[in-house]
């Protein structure tokens, strides 16, 4: 399969643990994109918690610019409620390996973009100092501790760690987790009585809220997992509302960008608000302890970003309404590598707007890599 300057193959690729379904899924997949009748020996690989990555908006982008690049996805694509962090590590270390020992490829960059910024981190972590551990009561993956470290690493409008994104976009006002409709009227962002614009002390209040929710809910699953475990079950899910609430989504003045006031990735953020769509609807017991507390999870960026020592780049998007300014200098903060760097590229948060600005990004990405490799 082909474009004008591209060509693409399907990558297809059991793991250490996990075969290929009876129905013919595997559970590694992905796309390669490569100029036209060439092996580069440069080479990205793009991966995400659970959003499909295969065909990668800037894929294409910088295939044709000269460079690989490996849109891959885990055995956790579409599934987030059943991610578990060291399974998903094993799956891109498969994507990994086969750029190094297939492809040919000698320099392989990640890229983590979106949600995709913290768990590339954390593979990067894992491959030089393995230190994550497996889901509570479960064996750690086969294959975990025999990762490749990569040669580079790219944060595009990426999140500081799915712990984080998730509580600064839940709703501080929530008074039942099994009633949405329940709302403290003293932490109602849209009680004009708070604002917008909202005080300094109204924010940090709402923030410690924030926290303070999701703490109650981690709580919650490690008391509910020792209850169910006793009685014989592995797990259960259960929901999660009102995670469309971050008062930057509301209030151009808190943290400002060249963002749209009044807008999230779900549109206006009081109507998605009050949605069944969004971050973490739903969760089993384990993967929100291994995914979403802010306590217990090893999905954080920074104590990873703390490992990378590779050359390092920082890209935020000036126009995104989900990821902000200072989530893209908390990133470039964290990073350990000595060569990094943070770039400000005008665009929403895929670059679909304004016209020409995912040419930007894949521009400033190849001459970065080239000048590094």
């Amino acid at each position: 399969m082909s474009t004008p300057g591209c060509d693409q193959e399907f990558i297809g690729l059991a793991a250490p643990s996990g075969h290929r379904a009876g129905a013919g899924g595997w559970p590694c997949q992905g796309v390669y994109y490569t100029p036209t009748g060439k092996r580069p020996k440069t080479a990205m690989i793009a991966t995400h918690y659970n959003v499909d990555f295969s065909q990668h908006y800037l894929a294409e982008y910088v295939a044709r610019r000269g460079i690989g690049f490996l849109g891959w996805n885990t055995r956790f694509r579409g599934g987030e409620q059943y991610f578990l962090l060291d399974h998903a590590l094993v799956d891109i270390g498969v994507g990994v390996r086969w750029l190094k020992e297939v492809a040919g490829v000698e320099i392989v960059i990640l890229l983590g973009n979106s949600g995709g910024g913290s768990l590339m981190s954390a593979y990067q972590s894992q491959a030089i100092e393995p230190n994550v551990a497996p889901a509570f009561g479960m064996k750690p993956a086969v294959g975990v501790d025999e990762l490749i470290p990569a040669d580079g690493y790219v944060a595009l409008a990426a999140h500081p760690g799915r712990p984080d994104v998730l509580t600064n976009w839940m709703d501080a006002a929530v008074l039942d987790e099994f009633d949405p409709t329940k709302t403290d009227p003293e932490l109602d962002l849209w009680n004009p009585e708070n604002g917008p614009p909202y005080s300094a002390e109204f924010v940090e209040r709402y923030r410690a809220a924030q926290v303070a929710r999701n703490q109650r809910i981690t709580d919650w699953c490690k008391t509910e997992l020792e209850r169910i475990t006793a009685a014989g079950f592995v797990d259960r899910i259960f929901p999660l509302s009102r995670t469309w609430a971050d008062p930057r989504m509301v209030d151009p003045t808190v943290d400002p960008s060249d963002r749209r006031p009044n807008l999230c990735y779900g549109g206006i953020p009081e109507r998605a608000n009050k949605s069944v769509w969004g971050l973490g609807v739903a969760n089993t017991l384990r993967t929100w302890l291994s995914m979403w507390s802010l306590e217990t999870s090893q999905c954080r960026g920074e104590p990873h970003l703390a490992r990378v020592t590779v050359p390092a780049l920082v890209i935020n998007a000036d126009a995104d309404v989900g990821v902000f300014p200072s989530d893209a200098a908390r990133i470039v903060d964290a990073i350990a590598s000595k060569d990094k760097s943070l770039h400000s590229v005008p665009g929403a948060h895929y670059f679909e707007s304004p016209e020409g600005a995912r040419d930007t990004v894949a521009d400033l990405i190849v001459e970065w890599a080239g000048t590094h490799w």
